[in-house]
């Protein structure tokens, strides 16, 4: 890669695999609010729990949907992978928690509307 900044990396690359224009916005859109989220330090230097972290932020203050995480987490995997060739064997691990996270919501809804609807059919 012939650039020095982090965000015009993300696009070459993005540009060399042949992303769509919609991607590498998308992409460069999560990428810089991820390392404004962590005080402009470049993604080398953040560990597992600040990115954990940043995730966690995502769905519960921000609270995206699944489909928006999933975005977020593919262009970070970008980042970390095709553009700093860094291969982060516990990154794998954030999306499983969100899955796991998400099956328990559904189950705590289905079980409130399962008691909802009893108490409705009481009445």
């Amino acid at each position: 890669m012939r650039a020095t900044r982090l965000l015009d990396q993300v696009r070459e690359r993005i540009r060399y695999k042949h992303y769509s224009l919609r991607t590498e916005q998308a992409y460069v859109q999560w990428v810089c609010m991820f390392v404004k989220w962590h005080g402009l330090r470049h993604p080398r230097d953040i560990g597992q729990q600040e990115v954990e972290g940043y995730f966690a932020m995502l769905a519960n203050e921000r609270r995206v949907a699944a489909a928006t995480h999933n975005q977020a987490l593919s262009a970070l995997l970008f980042l970390y992978r095709e553009v700093l060739d860094m291969e982060l064997p516990w990154f794998d691990g954030v999306q499983r928690l969100r899955l796991r996270t998400l099956k328990r919501i559904a189950q705590v809804c289905g079980n409130a509307i399962t008691s909802m609807r009893s108490d409705y059919s009481a009445h």
